[in-house]
This record gives structure tokens, C-alpha cells and sequence, in this order.
């Protein structure tokens, strides 16, 4: 976002800020393009789970064995009218410089590179409904609400070329007992990272992202994304995280909150499967359980690697112990349904 220009900054707040500019364009890209969409298929996967718990490496596999359609960078800033936006713009014909994303994670992204862009589609026609100023609340959408989001996908695969999408979103744990359930012939995949070494990530970013500029934040909100930084706001599965951001401890207490409210989803949805993180990232025979699950033949692996984590900062032993306890769970039943 850094070498965003100023006319570029412009246009994304344009498209992006004013929810009645961005349903006018979908309404438009409704009505040009929605006829000629794809039925689609119906196996879509779905990747999601706190942030920093190899959602994007994950999506960014699946997306490599060219399966798949996914919103992208050149997608942008008008993400709910992709074939529109084809029409009118030239990012999507050159994949542009690869850089390294905000997050500082060494993940290289460029005007192809699939993103977590869809929330835009949830922030603009039902924000209201979850999204608050002391976070992010579980969220029931109807079924008018998903038929829509079933609408935006064909049009992903009608300017894709593809019959299955693939997404990343984080805040799909928020909504993913109802879409598990509209969807059953889809895929949801839950990266499932030791809750230690992924409190400490969501703190590295936090921290990060609290010196973010204006258009970074600004950003990060369009995209219906709270995650880190100064505007944060938690998944609220129960009463908002107790302590401070600045601590290990607040971000062990969403991590329990959140896959605390998962473990009920996967227990009820048999299309909702946990991805223990460290054993996918080392272990070849992971990743190749998991394209079979998700129906694709299984190849090499290009960007998952070993992970290494830094040492935990200080915390609260019984904190981590049920956290261990439960993460030892979550992994043992991701293990036994891949297979």
C-alpha cells in the first residue's frame, strides 16, 4: 500500500468507503454479467481461522493447482463487480511487481495473487449486523444474504474461467456454522497453529500495525478487517478479551474464545475440517491429504516450509495449559478426518 499513488488512494475510497457506490457497481455487474455466470459446481473450499494461523499460505496452495477462481489484487478497489472492473481497467492484464505484503511475513503478492477481499460483499449489504464498535459479533445471515454471496462467486468463475472458488477470510469463523450448512458440497478448512506460537504472531502484528498510516487503517476497515493494530476489534464468540492487547495473555483469550466456538462448528458440520498447521507446513503427506479432501490431485507444495517460532513472552501458565489442552483436541480430530 505504500506505493500506492494518490489517484490510487482516491479510487479505493471512492469504491470502497461509500456502501452506496459499491452496490451501485455490483447492481450494474449484477445485471451485465450475472446471466452469462456458471452454475458452478458447489465444491468450493473455504479457508479460514484467526489471522496468522496459515490461512493465506494454505489458500494461496490451493489456489496453485489452477482448480480454482479467487477474487485477486487486480480485483481491486471494486471487488463486488470483477467483470466490470475487467472491462475498465488494466491491472488484471500484467501481474505487475511482486512485493512483500503489509505484514512483513515475507508472503510476495502481486495483481494476481489471491486475497481476502469477499468480506467486502458481507461489510456492504449486512455490516450493521455484526460488525461493532467493541468488535466483531457471530453472524446468521439469511438466506436472501447468501444466495447473494453464491451470486458474487459465479461471477468470480465467470471472469476466472474456473467452476470451483477458493477463499481466504478470516472473518468467515464468524458466519461459518451458517454457510457450512447453505453449503454443504463446499469445503471449510480451519488452519489450527499451536496457541502459543500464534498469540505471539497476533501480538508481533498488533504491534506492527499500531503504526500504520491513515490509508493503511482506512484500508483495513473497507476490507471489513479488525484483526490488528489501532483499529482493532476482536471476534466476539463471548464477552470481549479481558487485558491488554499489549500481552500475550489478551490474545491467548481470543485464541480460546475463537476456537473454543469452532470446536461446537466442526463438531456439527462433518464439511468443517481442522488443519493442524505445523504438521501441513512440514509434512508433504498433510498437504496431500488435504488436496484429496478438498477433491484435487495432490503436487508439490511451493510455499509451505517449516515454521519457526520464537520463544513465548511472559504469560499466564493456565491460560496456555487450556488453550494446549484444547488446540491437542481440535489437532487430534483434523488428524483423524484427513485421514
Amino acid at each position: 500500500m505504500a506505493d500506492y499513488s494518490a489517484l490510487d488512494r482516491l479510487l479505493h475510497r471512492l469504491a470502497l468507503a461509500s456502501p452506496a457506490l459499491a452496490e451501485m457497481a455490483h447492481d450494474i455487474e449484477r445485471g451485465m454479467f450475472l446471466k452469462k455466470a456458471p452454475a458452478g459446481t458447489g465444491a468450493h473450499v473455504f479457508v479460514t481461522g484467526l489471522a496468522r494461523a496459515g490461512t493465506t499460505i494454505l489458500m494461496r496452495e490451493i489456489h496453485r493447482t489452477g482448480q480454482f477462481g479467487s477474487l485477486t489484487y487486480a480485483d481491486m478497489p471494486f471487488v463486488l463487480a470483477p467483470n466490470l472492473w475487467a472491462r475498465l481497467s488494466r491491472k488484471g492484464h500484467q501481474p505487475g511487481v511482486r512485493a512483500e505484503r503489509a505484514h512483513g511475513d515475507g508472503i510476495e503478492v502481486d495483481m494476481s495473487s489471491p486475497e481476502a477481499l469477499d468480506e467486502v460483499y458481507w461489510r456492504v449489504f449486512a455490516g450493521k449486523d455484526y460488525i461493532g464498535a467493541e468488535g466483531l459479533s457471530p453472524h446468521e445471515p439469511d438466506a436472501d444474504l447468501i444466495q447473494g454471496y453464491r451470486d458474487l462467486i459465479r461471477l468470480v468463475l465467470l471472469k476466472t474461467g474456473k467452476a470451483r472458488y477458493v477463499s481466504k477470510n478470516n472473518n468467515t469463523v464468524l458466519r461459518l456454522g451458517a454457510l457450512a450448512a447453505a453449503m454443504p458440497e463446499a469445503a471449510f478448512l480451519v488452519p489450527l497453529r499451536r496457541p502459543l506460537d500464534h498469540a505471539a504472531s497476533l501480538l508481533g502484528q498488533h504491534q506492527r500495525f499500531l503504526a500504520s498510516d491513515t490509508f493503511t487503517r482506512d484500508y483495513m476497515t473497507w476490507l471489513g478487517h479488525h484483526e490488528f493494530g489501532a483499529t482493532h476489534r476482536p471476534f466476539l464468540f463471548a464477552d470481549r478479551p479481558a487485558g491488554d492487547p499489549m500481552t500475550l495473555d489478551y490474545w491467548l483469550r481470543l485464541w480460546l474464545a475463537v476456537y473454543g466456538a469452532l470446536d461446537r462448528v466442526e463438531a456439527a458440520r462433518p464439511n468443517v475440517t481442522f488443519v493442524p498447521y505445523e504438521a501441513l507446513s512440514a509434512d508433504p503427506a498433510v498437504w496431500a491429504a488435504v488436496a484429496r479432501r478438498i477433491g484435487v490431485i495432490p503436487t508439490a507444495a511451493g510455499e509451505l516450509r517449516p515454521m519457526t517460532d520464537k520463544a513465548p513472552g511472559l504469560h499466564d501458565a493456565g491460560l496456555a495449559a487450556d488453550a494446549g489442552a484444547l488446540h491437542a483436541r481440535l489437532a487430534a480430530r483434523g488428524f483423524a478426518a484427513l485421514g
